[in-house]
Order: structure tokens, then C-alpha cells, then sequence
């Protein structure tokens, strides 16, 4: 199995204490503290922290500092409707364009999803989730289209990892996953297109959780 780089480590933990309320909308992130806590040198944080303010979860302010970012819902939301509607353009392009090599490694993104989901390895499923939608995006044939839905992916990927903590989300996605690639095996663009979309905007259903405690959270950072 591939070793996760420290920066990674660093940056997913950091993902989780942002998206779950541990560090507040606001507030200001010191280096030197993520250094200790996560027993590190300072490379790994400075390359979590430039990880996390190009998708949006932080803003590092010059001579100021780096602070969480006061994300609201609203905006979240439609984010995510774009992200719906990028997925299921680029699984339609990617059912007429895909080749023999994107296909098969979609099947193997698919069988690393459902040995995750099986194991109930949420974080493992992460890493196995964003394999198989690259390869989608990858396989468009849209130079543009991909560019632009990697870059949104990448905003919204650790709202979309913590929805995965839902009970019985995995194998809901495993099965979704299973659709998609499905139509897109069978050049069916529709159907690969509706389900993809589907995928995205069903997680918006998901975030009751989030919702209340991002919505809390502004509360208090008032």
C-alpha cells in the first residue's frame, strides 16, 4: 500500500477539526502549535495549510496569519449543486471518450471503494472515492471540464469526506459508484450522466449534521 505523505496526514486531520467545529470559522491556526501537536517538522504543516487555502478552508493573510474560513451554508450548498452538475458532464463525456486503460482503472478505484467499505474504512474510502471520480474527469476529453472540476472537487472534498461518516453512507455510495460506472462501461451517456449528478446532490441530504454545526458555529463566532 502507498505511504501517505506526512503533509497529508496533517492536512486530513486538519480537515476533520475544521469541518467538525474543532477550529472555529475565525480562527487563527499557529504553525508552531501544529508543528507540536502533530509531531512534525515545519514543511508538512506549511504544505497542509497552502493545501487547505487553495480548497478553500483556510486564508493565509500575510504578515497576518492563518485563519479558518467563515464558510456559510448557503454558499455550500451551491457549491455543491455546480458539482453536480460538473460530474454528470464529465461522466457523459467520459462514457462516449473513455478508453480501455481509464476504464480498467475505474474498475480498480470501484474495487478499492467496496474493500473499504466493507472493512466500514471511512478514511480509506476517501482516498479510494477521489481515484474513481478522477478517472471520470480524466477520461472526459474536455481539457477545460477537467480543470474545472478537479479544482471544484478539491474545495469540497472534505465536506464530502465527512459526509461519508453518515451510518450506512458507504454502501450507499458504493452502489451509486457501481451505476455509474455501470452506464459508463455501456457508452450509456444519460444514464451516467443523471446518476453522476445524483451522486453529488444526494450529499447535500446528507449534511443535517453539518449544517447544524456550521450553523452553530457562526452563531457563536458573532
Amino acid at each position: 500500500m502507498t505511504r501517505i505523505p506526512e503533509s497529508h496526514r496533517v492536512r486530513d486531520a486538519l480537515e476533520d477539526a475544521i469541518v467538525d467545529g474543532r477550529h472555529r470559522p475565525g480562527q487563527r491556526l499557529d504553525p508552531a502549535q501544529l508543528e507540536a501537536q502533530f509531531g512534525c517538522s515545519r514543511t508538512p504543516v506549511r504544505e497542509a495549510l497552502q493545501a487547505l487555502e487553495r480548497s478553500g478552508l483556510v486564508q493565509i493573510r500575510p504578515k497576518q496569519g492563518t485563519y479558518v474560513t467563515a464558510l456559510g451554508i448557503t454558499e455550500l450548498a451551491e457549491r455543491f449543486e455546480l458539482m453536480a452538475e460538473l460530474e454528470g458532464m464529465a461522466a457523459r463525456l467520459s462514457s462516449r471518450r473513455i478508453g480501455k486503460e481509464a476504464l480498467a482503472q475505474l474498475h480498480q478505484a470501484l474495487e478499492e471503494c467496496e474493500s473499504h467499505a466493507t472493512a466500514a474504512d471511512s478514511d480509506g474510502y476517501y482516498y479510494a472515492n477521489a481515484w474513481f471520480h478522477g478517472v471520470v474527469y480524466d477520461s472526459c476529453g474536455n481539457e477545460y471540464l477537467k480543470q474545472q472540476t478537479h479544482s471544484l472537487r478539491r474545495a469540497l472534498q472534505p465536506y464530502r469526506r465527512l459526509q461519508l461518516r453518515v451510518p450506512d453512507r458507504m454502501r450507499r455510495s458504493l452502489r451509486e459508484h457501481r451505476m455509474i460506472a455501470q452506464a459508463i462501461e455501456a457508452g450509456e451517456a444519460e444514464t451516467a450522466e443523471n446518476a453522476a449528478r445524483e451522486h453529488v446532490l444526494v450529499q447535500i441530504h446528507e449534511f443535517s449534521h453539518l449544517v447544524h454545526t456550521w450553523s452553530r458555529l457562526r452563531e457563536e463566532a458573532e
